[in-house]
């Protein structure tokens, strides 16, 4: 499932809804779909009211509701039929039900995490970013920073290059949705406590960056910026898209591919940074968990940036492309 968080244009203004991607690429309404499905199906006097409970048009609260909510949209879908790529579809009250892509914007699947935190799991970014093998400590434990919850943006916005930075560089990686509570949580378990998974672009200020750490703390300044963290297209759950699988990863900027892996490359992978993490800390439903940058996917590694203007692109194959514009204004 294609799960997304979208904004429409409405006479009283834009108004935020989640969405599933139709077999014909269009976007769903999940809240009045199944609100629709209910009243066609058991004639429900309370239809609405029963779908914002079951599938409320908020990300964390739908997958607050695990299996349920999921049920509840393939139930409505499989009601619907061919109707999900019709246009002209209305909920119970005449509300429009059916977008295509091109009506709505797509938001950051959570536009509000309750946490961000990013890793450094591929080894061949770590060798190449720093220019020598990884420590020992690298090998032994998944390492992680925590990233601004309240600086994220979805596909199609801008990125407003800081005045404080000249080299503001992208970050090819991929991240995981906890979608179930929980602490301690074995190894052999942490798998399923993923909801599903979004491209991620860590935009990062270079020549910032490497001064903070150079005096062994951060990052702060070199990855904090309003709508620095990008999530998107869509949220794809994780019956859908295993990351040990070859996934391919790609990086293009103004049209020209610049980096190219795999997600399978990690070499700590998610259910051992899960159950790293989760160690006397409670992990909690729309928490994302992010992978770190995919060898070559960055322009540190590069030895080249992008300039203002330039139009990123980040892939991931099963999952989508998130593109976006560095701005400098």
């Amino acid at each position: 499932m294609r799960l997304c968080t979208f904004e429409v244009a409405t006479p009283l203004g834009a108004l935020q809804r989640i969405g599933v991607q139709t077999p014909g690429g269009n976007i769903l309404d999940t809240n009045l779909a199944y609100a629709l499905s209910l009243t066609e199906q058991e004639h429900h006097p309370r239809a609405y009211e029963l779908a914002n409970v079951i599938v409320p048009p908020d990300m964390i609260q739908f997958l607050v509701n695990g299996k349920f909510g999921c049920e509840a949209i393939n139930d409505a879908l499989a009601h619907l039929g061919s109707r999900v790529e019709d246009v002209a579809l209305v909920g119970p009250g005449g509300e429009r039900l059916v977008y295509a892509l091109d009506e709505i914007t797509l938001l950051a699947p959570l536009p509000r995490p309750n946490s961000i935190r990013d890793c450094l799991a591929f080894e061949e970014h770590v060798k190449n970013s720093s220019g020598r093998e990884p420590p020992a400590a690298w090998y032994e434990i998944p390492i992680y920073y925590k990233g601004n919850p309240d600086s994220v943006q979805g596909t199609g916005a801008d990125v407003i290059w800081p005045a404080y930075t000249e080299m503001l560089d992208f970050e090819l990686e991929f991240a995981a949705v906890i979608g179930r509570e929980g602490a301690n949580i074995p190894r052999e378990e942490a798998w399923d406590y993923i909801a599903g998974y979004t491209v991620f672009n860590d935009v990062s200020a270079r020549d910032i960056q490497l001064k903070e750490m150079s005096c062994m703390l951060g990052p702060a300044k070199g990855k904090d910026m309003d709508g620095g963290n990008i999530f998107g297209p869509f949220l794809v759950t994780a019956d859908e898209f295993d990351p040990r699988e070859d996934n391919a990863m790609i990086a293009r900027v103004n049209g020209e591919e610049w980096s190219r892996g795999v997600t399978s490359t990690m070499y700590h992978d998610f259910a051992t940074i899960i159950s790293y993490i989760s160690q006397n800390e409670t992990l909690r439903v729309g928490d994302i968990i992010g992978s770190g940058t995919v060898g070559t996917g960055c322009g540190l590694e590069l030895k080249r940036f992008p300039q203002p203007g330039a139009l990123i692109e980040l892939q991931v194959e099963g999952i989508g492309v998130i593109a976006n514009r560095f701005v400098k204004r």
